[in-house]
């Protein structure tokens, strides 16, 4: 099944990344095709643990016949508690692939993928409430100019959301041919795809709380990390990228690393990665996926 997912991207720097000690414990928060998983699970040892998490239900078809296995259906917002009820207070290393994986793009019910008509749903845990239908039919034009601008680096965001919010006092918004059609005259001439992804990708970080889940991770990912234990997060876009990059080195999203009274800094990891490694072009060329990816990587102090 690991075929309708996407291949795992910078495979092996991320498990240079992990330091793996063959008897440790470790946690792939975003378990999807398993690629990852597998691998890691290649350098454990019989002592060895993996621990998996993944929200979408069609991730669990991937799940290796394996005893030192744990899988968890949650969101990786919720890392702590679900470890501590699993019986695990710290753990060696954690990997997360910030990555929607190819497969929620090809599933087109789903609603991530600009190629099909689908009802603007979006939602990777499906007991969610908030769809990207209720968001265009309920938002006020204001937070919807704020959402594309933001999180979709819209150019003309604030006319788009004029258009969206026109649009829906004829009729709302149910699937996504409706919403293309209602922004056509926004969308610039020659750049089409890219500006319908832009906003696919706004509605979708909106939908799924994708900054917030992320930043209450990597807070948890600190308090759980043994002090050596590594961190691996690989991102795909600057919104991703931004907070990984300023929680490694200050222990904080914005703002100077705090200091004590002696001056010395007082934050939770050492960096390891200075500058964020890339896919070599050979990788990029065998897996486009891979072409916007940064990895980082940090040590628990």
């Amino acid at each position: 099944m690991e075929n309708n997912y996407h291949v795992p991207v910078m495979l092996q720097p991320c498990i240079d990344g992990l330091n793996i000690k063959p008897d440790g414990v470790y946690v792939d928060v975003t378990f999807g095709g398993g690629g990852h998983s597998r691998e890691i699970l290649k350098h454990l040892g019989p002592k060895g643990t993996l621990i998996a998490f993944d929200q979408d239900p069609d991730a669990q078809a991937n799940i290796p016949a394996d005893d030192r296995f744990v899988f968890i259906d949650q969101n990786f917002g919720f890392l702590k508690n679900n470890l501590r009820l699993k019986g695990f207070r710290q753990v060696d290393g954690i990997l997360a692939d910030l990555g929607v994986s190819s497969h929620q793009f090809d599933v087109p019910e789903r609603g991530f993928s600009i190629r099909h008509n689908a009802d603007l749903d979006m939602r990777m845990d499906q007991h969610r409430n908030l769809t990207a239908a209720e968001i265009l039919n309920t938002y006020t034009e204001d937070k919807l100019h704020k959402i594309f601008g933001i999180y979709g680096e819209v150019k003309n965001a604030k006319s788009l959301a004029r258009a969206v919010v026109t649009a829906r006092l004829e009729k709302p918004f149910t699937d996504i041919d409706s919403l293309k059609s209602a922004i056509s005259a926004n969308i610039p001439k020659g750049k089409e795809n890219k500006y319908l992804a832009q906003v696919f990708q706004a509605l979708r970080i909106e939908v799924n709380a994708e900054i917030q889940v992320l930043e209450d991770f990597l807070q948890q990912a600190a308090e759980v990390l043994k002090p050596g234990g590594h961190l691996v997060v690989m991102s795909y876009h600057s919104l991703e990228d931004r907070p990984v990059k300023n929680f490694m080195a200050k222990g904080k999203f914005q703002g100077e690393v705090e200091k004590d009274f002696f001056g010395n800094q007082q934050k939770p990891f050492n960096v390891i990665t200075r500058k964020a490694i890339v896919a070599t072009d050979e990788e990029i060329a065998r897996n486009n996926r891979a072409r916007s990816a940064k990895l980082r990587i940090a040590e628990k102090i």
